[in-house]
């Protein structure tokens, strides 16, 4: 997810780290339909599943993984994703349900994984994953990842927020939360009113988090100050997409950031031919695709400088967003419409 240097984005997806508005948006991907993703999209998919031989909780090799692969539509056997709730369970039960002290994100993280695979994160070894996400000030601790990701995640099943001992969390307090960071240019930072600070001046926003508080809010624009709130983020987002249809993030263009703003436009069902993200005849779809290497495997510069794996992983749960979109199937984070697979 990230455009910035490694460490950043290992910080974000390691602090938790499309395309229909709810449900599906028929032809959002434009010009680019489901046949042109099939073999960029297969040949990644393929290369996941065999690199990531034991998926595992973590954020990389692991539920970011999961979702890629049962997002995508790739033929995937159902005893990998099996080994996965195993690993899931042993991690939980070694940890006596607690995954975090302090990063309620790996909470959401596992909870989107679980779900992709098919599993209910509500009894994992007798442990509620949920729970946690009921307390708003220990949800929202972190920063915005906080009520980004717990939104994601909790409308990514429809769970109901469990009762919590501490500030019972709702999902109009996430809401409200996020859009409480929005910077007066439209966008969202990582650390700009964290923790109910006020926002300074001089803050600047940044393509993967503005992406990301898109994908949160896109399930509620039918709300009036939502829907605004949306579009002046896909302003800034559009503002911020350079001359070749890509992202720049502390001063490196990067497959993760175009990730972000691909699956923003899928959740919000905003066409990815849509004008504002079309620079000099480049999309969003075929700048990612650029950052592809030969045995489907994504690079995160470039120039193939950064985590390969992060950029993998993250640019397969990107292609299967616009394959679904492009398909007319639910969004990438709508996943209780799906089949499951237990």
């Amino acid at each position: 997810m990230k455009k910035i240097n490694a460490i950043f984005l290992a910080l974000v997806l390691l602090l938790l780290t499309p395309c229909a508005a709810v449900s599906g948006a028929t032809g959002a991907t434009g010009a680019t339909g489901a046949a042109q993703l099939d073999t960029p999209l297969n040949k990644t998919a393929q290369y996941v599943v065999e690199t990531v031989k034991q998926p595992a909780v973590s954020s990389i090799g692991g539920e970011w993984a999961i979702l890629g692969l049962a997002r995508s539509g790739y033929n995937v056997p159902k005893s990998y994703y099996e080994t996965y709730y195993k690993a899931v369970e042993s991690y939980v039960k070694e940890r006596k349900g607690v995954l975090h002290d302090k990063k309620y994100t790996e909470y959401s993280r596992v909870i989107i994984g679980l779900t992709a695979a098919g599993y209910d994160p509500r009894n994992v070894a007798g442990y509620d994953l949920t729970a946690p996400l009921g307390d708003y000030e220990k949800t929202i601790w972190q920063g915005l990842n906080g009520p980004i990701w717990a939104l994601i995640a909790l409308d990514s099943g429809d769970y109901a927020i469990p009762k919590s001992t501490g500030t019972q969390a709702t999902r109009d307090l996430y809401i409200d939360e996020i859009l409480r960071c929005q910077l007066p240019d439209g966008g969202f930072n990582l650390t700009a009113g964290a923790n109910g600070a006020k926002i300074g001046s001089g803050e600047t926003s940044d393509p993967d988090l503005t992406g990301m508080a898109v994908q949160a809010l896109a399930k509620y624009q039918d709300k009036t100050k939502i829907k605004q709130a949306i579009n002046k983020a896909l302003t800034r987002l559009s503002k911020m997409q350079d001359a070749d249809g890509g992202y720049k993030s502390w001063g490196n263009e990067n497959s993760e950031s175009v990730v972000q703003a691909l699956v923003a436009l899928c959740e919000a069902g905003v066409s990815l031919d849509d004008p504002r993200f079309v620079k000099n005849g480049h999309t969003l779809l075929e700048n990612l695709l650029s950052f592809q290497n030969g045995d489907g495997s994504f690079n995160h510069t470039g120039s193939g400088s950064g985590d390969s794996m992060m950029a993998t992983e993250q640019a397969l749960y990107g292609m299967a967003a616009a394959n679904r979109a492009a398909k007319g199937e639910s969004s990438l984070y709508r996943i209780i419409t799906a089949e499951k697979k237990k």
